[in-house]
């Protein structure tokens, strides 16, 4: 059984890697260097290209899956070839075997150092949508804007709210983020004004990656949503608030979005999440037949965390943790409303789960929650106080699964906040 599969590759205790997960990502060996798909392992970057290479990944013949600069074509390769190859990783990677534990010469081409490598976004990201399925978050949003008796809007319970976002804007892990501008309504003036964003935010999410292609007009059933799923990634959609508030009526958030969305470097397979499967909320009223499942088994318990590290200080502040498992509306139940109109997927596209906020304040997902909208600054042990981030500030992004001694990781998604672009406009 893979729970008691172990590495000849020493793995720590606490990794987010063993080898029960083996997640995807890319990475080269210099910023500017040849990029290639590895797995995480340990510490470590198992390069897949020396392997296809060597003809210790049996794929099909004359493929070049692994020697490419995004996952995308392997993921297009089909959900058999995913769980193929994980078996393969397994079994090459496993105690018992010598292939490459008693190779010293192609292990050594084979295995890099994750604090040696640059990490790259792990797919490239053709569309990107973002939803809108913590209840707990639409409720506390819905309370600080509207009224707290009808918090979530008559649609929010009978569908997956989502928007269209800008897919180009994606970055990798470790991507500084430059504070953006816009038009700001001040309350006491009569016009908006042209500013630096004033209530910079996270949103703690999570997302999916598209693993299966489908042509316009073919929406996909509820049933087979999951098999259109390769894996999942830590996600922050950075939110603009006050620039948000002013342009989101009548279509929704617009340039308080666009201007960057971080995800982890390591797509974690489905697979490698199975274990962790739990049910999600009773949905109340029962959603249409159409988006119908059975919410036992169709969720995960991922616990996430969040981190807030003020420039010049070593220490991070844990500001909030919560899980996965909250979510009102499952990805199959995102994925198949996605779809239900027509629209086609492609391979590589990014659905973001929404903020994802648990019961209590100290498992709210946004700046916006935790200092309920800066009536309640946030108290970091250095002495300093946030309602929104600051420039220098550095977030961080957590999340894992575990159970019966098995731990299965995301590693992290962080961003480091820079000043924004000096404009000067004659009036």
């Amino acid at each position: 059984m893979t729970m008691q599969l172990t590495s000849f590759i020493e793995v720590k205790k606490d990794s987010d890697f063993p080898i029960q997960n083996l997640p995807f990502g890319v990475f080269s060996e210099s910023p500017n260097g040849t990029r290639r798909v590895g797995v995480a392992l340990g510490e470590w970057v198992v390069d897949l290209s020396v392997l296809e290479e060597n003809g210790l990944l049996e794929l099909e013949n004359g493929r070049d899956f692994f020697n490419q600069s995004t996952l995308n074509k392997f993921i297009d390769s089909g959900k058999a070839n995913w769980s193929k190859v994980r078996a393969q990783l397994q079994h090459l990677l496993a105690k018992d075997t010598a292939t490459l534990r008693d190779h010293a010469e192609l292990r050594n081409k084979t295995f890099y150092k994750q604090s040696a490598v640059t990490m790259h976004m792990p797919v490239h990201v053709p569309g990107y949508t973002d939803f809108y399925s913590s209840k707990e978050h639409a409720t506390n949003v819905g309370c600080m804007f509207r009224d707290p008796k009808n918090a979530l809007l008559a649609n929010w319970s009978e569908l997956p709210v989502g928007y269209n976002g800008r897919a180009s804007s994606v970055v990798v892990s470790g991507t500084d983020i430059v504070r953006p501008s816009g038009q700001i309504k001040v309350p006491d003036q009569e016009r908006p004004i042209f500013s630096a964003c004033r209530k910079l935010d996270f949103e703690l999410e999570t997302g999916f990656i598209v693993g299966k292609s489908t042509q316009l007009g073919e929406p996909v059933a509820i049933e087979d949503a999951w098999d259109h799923i390769f894996g999942m990634v830590l996600f922050n959609d950075w939110s603009a608030r006050d620039i948000q508030q002013w342009e989101y009526v009548p279509l929704g958030p617009f340039n308080a979005k666009t201007f960057a969305s971080s995800i982890s470097p390591w797509i974690v397979t489905l697979e490698a999440l199975a274990p962790f499967k739990t049910n999600s909320p009773i949905q109340e009223p029962k959603p249409l037949a159409y988006l119908r499942e059975d919410h036992t088994h169709n969720s995960y318990d991922i616990n996430l965390s969040v981190e807030l590290k003020p420039e010049n200080q070593q220490q991070a502040d844990v500001i909030s943790q919560t899980n996965f498992k909250y979510m009102y509306w499952s990805m199959a139940q995102q994925l198949t409303h996605h779809t239900i109109a027509g629209c086609n997927l492609q391979v590589g596209d990014l659905m973001g789960s929404g903020t994802i906020s648990g019961p209590t304040p100290d498992s709210y997902g946004s700046l916006l929650e935790i200092t309920w909208n800066t009536t309640k600054p946030l108290q970091l042990s250095n002495g300093e106080q946030r309602s929104f981030m600051q420039d220098g500030d550095t977030l961080i992004m957590k999340g894992y699964c575990e159970k019966d001694g098995l731990r299965i990781g995301f590693g992290e998604v962080s961003g480091k906040i820079l000043p924004a672009v000096a404009f000067n406009f004659a009036d």
